[in-house]
């Protein structure tokens, strides 16, 4: 089994905690427990001791059903209720009886339903399941904290596992849309190809496998792109190569150390903003855009683009509009 190289949670902390300050923040709301809780899905009492390196791992399965949990306690509906198993699952189209064993901690979810729950709640998928807008969201935004500052498109693609045509198609705001079971396919063959051994060899699927007790032939189906693997072989790529894990599967350091990311990336973003009034700009003109499309919208249309955006809201814990007396028509 090959040894991860872990993140070092405290001096991340540090370095963002530094960045907050300078914007003018406190780090004690910035990288607070609750809010590291929110983004990361780990128990607000673990953290300190994740950080510390001193928390023993929790067990795959006990780890989902915790942060599915976790998802339904802090991202509810806009009227402040959990969101019923049947809502999440009909997002995918599936039975919500198909996410009870999740829900009760008794087994496992499938791949797709994995990705379908990350989806309906908008928090990070992992390398193998995140769509490609949120696969090129998310390199960037490491990029954007990395020491060398690279963005070119080699290695966005290294880090999404998407060929530079796609991310091209997907900066243009027109990401490709590959079945589950494609998509998982040529990421698990780009891991292979790019995350190579020390003599330029790939991997074998034996010893990929062997590193969380399966065999080689357990892989062979997504390795000829005929099938998903299960959540925990999933889990075991991932952590075999380094890469991301998603809100789901990664463990909580690593889980910890997305989140911090996010954090700086969204300081360093806000700073080069201050920095170049252009970016503003374009925002404003993109948010006028969308209101000039919007004015298009029937009574019943502007009503529908209301309730979607209070859903979409408090899927993310922010509050949705205020009250109107009046929900009949446009505002």
């Amino acid at each position: 089994m090959r040894a991860a190289v872990r993140p070092d949670l405290t001096a991340i902390r540090r370095r963002v905690e530094a960045l907050s300050e300078r914007r003018g923040h406190d780090p004690a709301d910035v990288v607070g427990v609750e809010r590291l809780s929110h983004l990361s899905g780990v128990e607000p009492g673990r953290i300190p001791r994740v950080v510390a390196g001193t928390a023993a791992e929790v067990p795959l399965e006990r780890r989902v059903h915790q942060r599915f949990l976790r998802l339904r306690a802090t991202r509810r509906d806009k009227h402040g209720r959990e969101w019923p198993l049947a809502a999440i699952a009909d997002d995918f189209d599936a039975p919500g009886a198909s996410l009870g064993p999740l829900n009760a901690g008794t087994g496992l979810p499938r791949m797709g339903h994995a990705a379908g729950v990350q989806r309906f709640f908008g928090v990070y998928a992992g390398f193998l399941l995140a769509d490609s807008k949120s696969a090129v969201e998310r390199a960037l935004a490491l990029s954007a904290t990395a020491p060398d500052g690279r963005d070119d498109l080699a290695h966005l693609s290294y880090l999404t596992g998407m060929t530079p045509q796609a991310i091209r198609l997907t900066l243009d705001g027109e990401p490709p849309r590959l079945p589950l079971k494609e998509q998982v396919h040529q990421r698990f063959e780009h891991l292979r190809r790019t995350r190579v051994r020390e003599d330029g060899q790939a991997h074998s699927l034996a010893a990929i496998a062997g590193s969380f007790d399966a065999s080689g032939q357990s892989l062979t189906r997504v390795a000829q792109g005929e099938g998903l693997p299960n959540l925990a072989a999933a889990a075991g790529i991932q952590r075999f190569y380094g890469v991301e894990g998603g809100f789901l599967l990664a463990d909580d350091t690593e889980a910890l150390a997305t989140a911090l990311a996010l954090i700086e990336a969204e300081l360093e973003s806000a700073e080069r903003e201050r920095e170049n009034p252009m970016l503003a700009v374009m925002r404003a003109h993109d948010v006028r855009n969308i209101v000039t499309r919007a004015g298009r919208l029937s009574p019943r249309g502007w009503k529908s683009l209301a309730d979607h955006l209070d859903d979409l809201l408090a899927r993310e814990g922010r509050l949705g509009r205020p009250a109107q007396p009046d929900e009949g028509g446009a505002p």
